[in-house]
């Protein structure tokens, strides 16, 4: 198994704990030196706050336990491709690469604010920033958003 599956596996499992306690089908985790560091969940829904993502939630929880703002050595993982809202909380904290597992396109078009695409943003962006899709673990993702949205009334 590729490494990176392993660790969109976690983040996929992070996105049905969020599901499972009434939030978002999105999960994350942040990586370093092969080693889980953070882990986040969408829970936005519960706090009443709009940017708590679950990037933003792992990034704030590391920066937090880190007492620091950049995350320089870290590899992000999510389950569902980055909004931007959190490409760009990636690129504040410095992280240098994100690793996805599902596709903008294979999700409802309500999950996003904009259609601003990642490769149009990445080109505004001063520090450089990685970001790649795994289409092989793009079903296990897709789960979990489904079983999401037939929850949705």
């Amino acid at each position: 198994m590729h490494q990176h599956d392993e660790f969109l596996r976690e983040a996929i499992a992070e996105s049905k704990k969020s599901v499972d306690a009434g939030g978002f089908p999105v999960g994350c985790v942040i990586v370093e030196d092969g080693k889980i560091v953070a882990r986040g969940v969408s829970n936005g829904k519960q706090l009443v706050d709009p940017t708590s993502h679950a990037e933003t939630d792992a990034i704030r929880a590391l920066c937090k336990s880190r007492r620091t703002r950049f995350l320089k050595n870290c590899t992000l993982y999510s389950s569902c491709e980055p909004c931007l809202m959190c490409l760009a909380s990636s690129v504040w904290a410095r992280i240098p690469r994100i690793v996805f597992a599902c596709e903008r396109k294979n999700i409802p078009s309500n999950y996003f604010e904009s259609n601003l695409s990642i490769e149009s943003f990445l080109e505004t962006v001063k520090h450089p920033l990685q970001v790649e899709f795994v289409s092989k673990i793009e079903a296990k993702a897709l789960e979990v958003i489904n079983e999401f949205e037939g929850q949705v009334v």
